[in-house]
């Protein structure tokens, strides 16, 4: 079936960059500026460019707080970038080994059973297999290492 892949929608990151409180209410921080690698902004989900700024802040990519809805770092271009959300896999979803591929239901509460870390070649595979149930409403991947949220992929 045809992904789709979603980071921080231009809105949300947008106003995140103007100094809209974070997941834990604080304004994100400058966390430093790229050397172009290692360094993956969830809204165009490519790293952040070689000397330019990057943020740092708390993202919760759920509509409300409750005992699912996980909270980890995230990485921001401190400059306007275009969003990467589309069919492809997107770049930040190349520079780590394995990832964190978990499954949700319309209500947002994880899909018991579905979790499990997956190679990086096998993250669109794996998606794909776990939307083909009606019960998922959309797949969270997130670093295996870390936990911060990578990418959202739901039905194309």
């Amino acid at each position: 079936m045809p992904l789709h892949f979603q980071g921080l929608d231009t809105a949300t990151a947008e106003a995140l960059r103007a100094g809209t409180p974070d997941a834990y209410g604080h304004a994100a921080e400058h966390y430093a500026q790229s050397d172009g690698s290692g360094v993956p902004c969830r809204h165009c989900l490519r790293d952040v460019p070689a000397g330019q700024g990057v943020l740092v802040l708390a993202w919760r990519p759920f509509a409300t707080a409750h005992p699912y809805a996980e909270t980890g770092p995230i990485f921001l271009c401190e400059d306007t970038c275009a969003s990467g959300a589309g069919p492809e896999v997107p770049a930040n979803l190349t520079t780590s080994p394995d990832y964190l591929v978990k499954a949700y239901s319309a209500d947002e509460r994880i899909i018991y059973g579905t979790g499990a870390i997956t190679p990086r070649d096998e993250v669109a595979v794996r998606a794909d297999a776990l939307l083909a149930n009606p019960a998922v409403a959309f797949v969270d991947v997130r670093s295996a290492r870390n936990n911060c949220f990578a990418v959202r992929i739901t039905r194309g």
